[in-house]
């Protein structure tokens, strides 16, 4: 009772963090449908493009060892064995790259979904994982219905799709005896490359609707009470090392949306060196001056670099820079002690740069 009711207590969409610590701990959304999807199309593709070729090459092969079959002893065990292994080498050597990549389509369907990681955890020995009531529990509780209802689905879906393709290929079966071998076995494998082609359409639907399941069941599992999320706040506000990466991704993203405002400054102030502020003044939207971007050494060079880029102009002045360095900050209008000075300096450039 007390497990359901902390399951309707958890109504909550899971945070990052929730979700991040579940991957880190090998709980991830996984569909089983997109490993066999991927297997499935590969077969198709092999057997729709490929299988020719290997066919005639596994041919030629076998018909060169046959044709020294006079030249193998078979008197005892060992050469039987010897002349088995040989065969099955001459197969494998031409098969085995069409098995690697079956098992590299499998692998590409898990990979596609969540990363290769190693979790300990999962392969722990637990007591949970034998225990009857826990099995039973699995099998025939709610989840254990839900799969159960979907392999049904899928049965039901694959073979309505290939009883529907069927509904052709019993006329080209019935006109087998009649047609000759060559054709016969031409229309054979055209039906077979079909069937396996509707196959694949019928499990793309499938996949594509079980993955987004499992994505939902992921989430509904993870789903987070109203004091879970207080909790993890708290616990996230008191981190002293979140803290600094809060405060290090806000100095970021302030001085990138400062290094914006450059571009549209009307004047940049040096020291030369250390310091530089860049000031906008557009009126009659700006009463007065405002500082739009300051910065010492590396970024006064860069402050510097962007204004050269954008030709805005640049006036050396160490004493008021370092004045106004110290008095104003980013975004704030220049006080008027600096008026007439900062006023006569634009007039200036102005007129130069007429």
């Amino acid at each position: 009772m007390a497990d359901e009711d902390d399951k309707d207590s958890k109504t909550e969409e899971p945070t990052e963090k929730k979700k991040q610590d579940a991957i880190e701990k090998g709980q991830t959304a996984f569909s089983k449908e997109l490993p066999v999807l991927f297997t499935l199309t590969a077969i198709t593709a092999i057997i729709g493009f490929a299988s020719n070729a290997l066919t005639a090459n596994l041919k030629t092969q076998l018909e060169i060892l046959l044709d020294r079959a006079g030249q193998y002893s078979l008197a005892t065990t060992a050469d039987t064995m010897t002349v088995m292994t040989r065969y099955f080498e001459v197969t494998m050597v031409i098969l085995a790259p069409v098995l690697l990549g079956l098992a590299f389509a499998g692998l590409a369907g898990s990979f596609a979904q969540n990363p290769p990681r190693i979790v300990f955890k999962r392969i722990k020995p637990e007591l949970s994982r034998i225990s009857l009531k826990k099995g039973f529990e699995r099998m025939f509780g709610a989840k254990g219905w839900a799969e159960f209802f979907k392999v049904l689905a899928k049965i039901a879906f694959t073979g309505g799709c290939v009883v529907a393709f069927a509904g052709g290929i019993m006329p080209v079966l019935a006109e087998g005896p009649i047609t000759s071998s060559e054709i016969f076995l031409a229309q054979v494998a055209r039906i077979l490359f079909g069937l396996l082609f509707t196959m694949v359409l019928a499990m793309a639907v499938i996949a594509v609707a079980d993955l987004l399941w499992t994505n939902r069941e992921w989430l509904k599992d993870l789903r987070m009470s109203h004091k879970e999320i207080r909790d993890e706040h708290k616990q996230a506000e008191g981190d002293p090392l979140m803290k600094a990466r809060m405060q290090s991704v806000a100095r970021e993203r302030a001085r990138k949306r400062m290094m914006g405002a450059v571009p549209n400054a009307t004047l940049v102030l040096t020291n030369p060196t250390h310091y530089a502020i860049a000031l906008r003044y557009n009126p009659p939207t700006d009463p007065a001056p405002v500082v739009v971007a300051k910065g010492q050494d590396l970024i006064a060079q860069r402050i510097k670099e962007i204004a050269a880029e954008n030709e805005v102009m640049v006036h050396e002045n160490p004493p008021l820079t370092r004045a106004m360095y110290k008095a104003v900050g980013i975004d704030q209008t220049i006080p008027p002690e600096f008026f007439e000075a900062v006023a006569e300096i634009i007039v200036y450039l102005n007129k130069k740069k007429a």
